[in-house]
């Protein structure tokens, strides 16, 4: 995805593109996989689905599950380059966190925080100060700090000034803030601040929840990039095969593939082409499974995200449930496809997802996949090879966003800026054919 949404920028920046795929797919880690059949092979499993999965081709499964923030960076880049044109989106109906081997929905109006068993009466009415304050943050208008200094005060000493209790200090953070560690506490706060003014800026667009799904799976939306990147003269080749990245004097000249060389004066790529230039920087376990009936308590919804803060589990990082169904046009009729991620922490990954999974029983099929994580160790300053991170145990894109932005900046050496791309759009087509 990071790949195909840069070619579509670097396009629309004039730049000529050639954009090669080993895959017959587009999307690479983060395509969605269709028959049914094809993720039965995929992982390795014997024979073929059973009957009671319906046809195959009702099947689009995501291989990185993940949800779009409503007001997140993914949705300014999709709308700026307009290739939203492509896409349809559906509200995810609820997002709920775990909480002492139960689950509640997180409140997402001020009625719901008001009658949510989540916390006491007067934890509520302090909560409910601290979200006033963050929507009146304004970092550059010193009044609303009220004695907080956004660059110094650490998110600690943020929660104590409003005495709120370890729970809620556990759901604001993770299911607000979707930090997936603790240890933003100690950092300074304007950071944390800033993520749960996105959470409540999404959340008012649509009411249910902040998050946002593409019907027929996320595939859709690298798909979409790679459409961009062709109307702006960009080439696409699938199913194309790799078979050296050329350089001299430490720097990249070209791709060679079936004996030709393709020049280049700058290369994007993952991690796997270049496996001497990036580090493994940990593991995640990824279990998708399918069930023919909603998760337990979650109101029998359609789609829901499941948080599980680390505390809950004594765990140092948090698990992730995303769950889509056939609503989204990504699974046979009746059926749901619950997708449970984290970051592995000991030799027996399995038993670490175990709380996500106790929460979906009965499962009628999974599929378990361990990935490593690599980031770069060459920022591709002298040999101009820019390579992205792997995907992350998050649930929803802002760090594959900040990955893209890396990446731009590194490459053109200014901050990647939204307003630019709209002016530069603009520029083509001329504002008039837009309207």
């Amino acid at each position: 995805l990071q790949e195909c949404i840069l070619s579509g920028i670097m396009s629309v920046n004039g730049k000529k593109v050639l954009h090669m795929d080993r895959n017959s797919y587009y999307g690479g880690e983060s395509a969605s996989i269709t028959p049914l059949e094809d993720l039965y092979k995929r992982f390795n499993l014997p024979g073929t689905p059973p009957e009671s999965m319906g046809r195959g081709r009702d099947w689009n499964v995501d291989l990185i599950p993940k949800f779009l923030m409503a007001n997140g960076q993914l949705v300014k880049m999709l709308l700026y380059t307009e290739v939203t044109r492509y896409l349809d989106f559906k509200v995810i109906e609820g997002s709920f966190v775990y909480k002492g081997g139960k689950i509640y929905k997180v409140p997402s109006t001020e009625a719901e925080a008001l009658a949510s068993s989540l916390m006491g009466l007067f934890e509520k009415r302090r909560f409910r100060k601290f979200l006033v304050y963050v929507a009146n943050f304004d970092e550059n208008d010193p009044r609303t700090f009220e004695g907080v200094d956004p660059k110094k005060t650490t998110m600690r000493d943020v929660y104590k000034k409003f005495d709120l209790g370890q729970d809620v200090i556990d759901f604001t953070g993770h299911a607000l803030a979707l930090y997936r560690t603790d240890d933003y506490l100690d950092q300074p706060c304007q950071e944390t601040i800033n993520r749960i003014k996105l959470y409540s800026e999404s959340l008012a667009r649509y009411g249910k929840s902040p998050y946002l799904y593409p019907l027929y799976g996320l595939g859709e939306l690298p798909q979409g990039f790679a459409r961009l990147s062709a109307i702006y003269g960009g080439t696409y080749m699938l199913n194309k095969p790799i078979e050296e990245i050329v350089i001299e004097n430490g720097k990249v000249v070209g791709v060679k593939s079936e004996g030709e060389v393709a020049r280049c004066k700058q290369l994007i790529c993952d991690p796997s082409y270049v496996s001497d230039r990036v580090t493994k920087v940990g593991q995640v376990i990824r279990v998708i499974c399918i069930l023919s009936h909603p998760i337990k308590n979650t109101n029998d919804a359609n789609s829901c995200q499941i948080i599980i803060p680390q505390n809950q589990v004594n765990r140092k990082s948090d698990i992730y449930v995303c769950m889509i169904s056939s609503a989204h046009n990504v699974a046979a009729q009746g059926k749901y496809i619950a997708i449970a991620s984290t970051t592995v922490e000991t030799a027996d990954p399995e038993k670490e997802i175990k709380p996500a999974l106790d929460l979906l029983e009965p499962i009628e099929q999974k599929f378990v996949s361990i990935s490593d994580l690599f980031a770069p160790t060459d920022l591709g300053t002298e040999s101009q090879i820019f390579i992205s991170r792997t995907y992350d145990a998050t649930t929803h894109f802002e760090t594959t966003c900040d990955d893209i932005k890396d990446i731009y900046k590194r490459m053109m050496g200014s901050e990647f800026d939204f307003e630019e791309m709209k002016r530069k759009k603009n520029d083509i087509y001329g504002e008039e054919e837009q309207q």
